[in-house]
């Protein structure tokens, strides 16, 4: 074993214990920590078979990690590459998304103004060399690590284009790529603006302040609709930031409890408000996680925003980055927030073997927001209004999954190249939707509705019980016949569906990404309701003055 691996482990085990210097066992630590080192020593050297160190490091800290809480990892020098565009939304490529199709890549979305997007590439595109080696057979990961480089450095690609199928090499310069945290900022009704803030980085707070400061320069700012549903959260620094634009200067927003004097901390905001009186909206859902819900939970706590949606994740747990040495890192949890109230919104509590269970009634506690309404712990916020979360429907996201709506979106921007388009507007005609279904008529689509799995089920269970007669098996074949769930029959039971999907697909292609979120604001039921909230300021002032919460 390398002394490299060695001094990794030691590493890995002391962080495990969160501080040498906080264990009064001094002895049972070192104790175990040789014993740990002799025994990946004995593995490496005596195994029947070779065992990389480096794999045999990460299934050690994997091993020592399985049992804490699901967030503690373990992240090799290659690992933070990764980690770092996470927490920074910023990293050296070309600027696109790819996507796997069968065993070639395509170009899934190119960012606007990126080198990608310069150089003319498209949606659909196939990557077919990459420095002159054939691309085919090479997966998502293996196509990203060959794109990506340090900035100022060239990468030469040869696409097959989605046009014309001629094949095309660019020599494309990579750059800095910042992945904006604000990804859409625009007004959805008169004098209502609306911001989709889609993760905590480095730099969001500025994002969040220039979009702001753009809608006010578009017009009168009535009422901001701030959309935290898709937003898993990031760095709680970013939230305090964020949450500094619309409370008063020096408002302590979240407070982070942990075992040592160094990990618990009180957040304060530092800045004077932009927005400090406007009415404020916040969507959240099942996918607000973390710093999202740090900012709009203490916009609830404080009474500042009414909050709409479906219950947050509740993730009330806070994670650091320890160095483990040589470009390693522990990422452990090390603390809980707090957020203004005193509640902690973590919804789950881990056992001794890692074991995941939900905070029990009997433990769940109330607390009082600013003014005086009952909120509570132990399961995420929960919104002033509830509004259930929607989903696009099960056979739609297998037609998606199956590709079929990138081959007909492909086939779309095929034939109208330089199309002009009103991304708000945009829907395909009856006409395209029916050559879609002649497209799907020919596929194999390996989907069964909830009902026909049921009444599969049924039977079987009536078959093995010996309950199935001849009055009961003329029932069942009597509900299969009237099922209608075939796929010609799914085609129509959800086209508004499918046609909703195809169409955010297709002005993806035209339009950005700014372009599908427009493309599908009209058909946004949080939204909607938004507005309509803003548009009631008597309700909002009762809503924040005296209603409570759901307990769970």
């Amino acid at each position: 074993m390398s002394r490299k691996t060695a001094y990794a482990l030691l590493a890995v085990v002391a962080v495990v214990t969160l501080s040498l210097h906080s264990v009064r066992n001094d002895f049972g630590l070192g104790r175990n920590m040789e014993i740990m080192v002799n025994l990946m020593r004995a593995v490496s050297t005596e195994y029947v078979d070779t065992i990389a160190s480096d794999k045999l490091m990460r299934h050690g800290a994997e091993g020592i990690l399985r049992n804490l809480d699901p967030y503690c990892t373990y992240l090799s020098e290659q690992d933070m590459k990764d980690f770092r565009t996470l927490t920074t939304g910023k990293y050296g490529g070309i600027g696109s998304a790819i996507r796997q199709d069968s065993n070639l890549v395509r170009i899934a979305e190119p960012y606007k103004g990126s080198p990608a997007d310069r150089a003319g590439l498209k949606i659909g595109d196939k990557i077919v060399e990459i420095e002159g080696k054939s691309a085919a057979g090479m997966t998502v990961s293996n196509v990203s690590d060959l794109l990506r480089g340090e900035p100022n450095t060239t990468v030469r690609i040869t696409v097959e284009q989605v046009v014309d199928g001629k094949r095309k090499e660019h020599k494309i310069r990579r750059q800095r790529i910042s992945i904006p945290s604000v990804s859409y900022a625009d007004y959805v009704a008169d004098g209502i603006g609306y911001i989709i803030h889609s993760d905590f980085t480095d730099d969001c707070y500025t994002e969040m302040r220039a979009a702001i400061e753009r809608l006010q320069s578009k017009g009168t700012l009535k009422g901001l609709i701030l959309d935290y549903r898709s937003n898993g959260g990031g760095v709680l620094q970013s939230a305090v930031k964020v949450l500094s634009l619309f409370v008063p200067k020096g408002t302590m927003v979240v407070e982070m409890k942990g075992r040592g004097k160094g990990e618990s901390k009180r957040f304060t905001t530092e800045y004077e408000p932009l927005l400090p009186d406007l009415p404020l909206v916040v969507l959240i859902g099942e996918n607000s996680a973390s710093a999202a819900e740090i900012v709009s939970g203490a916009l609830q706590d404080l009474d500042r925003a009414v909050l709409i949606g479906s219950r947050s994740y509740g993730k009330g747990l806070v994670q650091s980055t320890i160095p483990l040495g040589f470009g390693s890192y522990g990422k452990i949890t090390t603390a809980k927030y707090y957020i203004p109230s005193g509640r902690c919104i973590q919804a789950m509590r881990y056992t001794d073997e890692g074991r995941a269970q939900s905070v029990p009634d009997s433990l769940i506690n109330e607390f009082k927001t600013t003014a005086g309404r009952k909120v509570y712990d132990g399961g995420g916020i929960m919104p002033d209004k509830k509004i259930e979360a929607e989903y696009v429907s099960a056979f739609a996201a297998t037609l998606f999954l199956m590709g079929l709506i990138d081959e007909f979106g492909d086939n779309y921007y095929r034939q109208n190249p330089h199309l002009q388009i009103d991304p708000k507007s945009f829907t395909i005609t009856e006409q395209d939707y029916n050559q879609f279904c002649k497209m799907v008529e020919s596929r194999d689509v390996p989907y069964k509705s909830d009902s026909r799995i049921a009444v599969e089920k049924l039977r079987k269970a009536l078959n093995k019980e010996r309950y199935a007669d001849q009055t009961l098996s003329q029932a069942m074949a009597a509900i299969e016949k009237n099922l209608k769930d075939d796929k010609m029959s799914n085609l129509v039971t959800y086209k508004s569906d499918i046609i909703r999907t195809i169409n955010a697909d297709i002005v993806l292609r035209y339009a950005y990404a700014e372009g599908r979120t427009a493309n599908g604001i009209a058909h946004d039921k949080g939204i909607a309701a938004a507005i309509d909230m803003l548009s009631k300021p008597q309700t909002m002032a009762q809503i924040l003055s005296t209603q409570h919460t759901a307990r769970k």
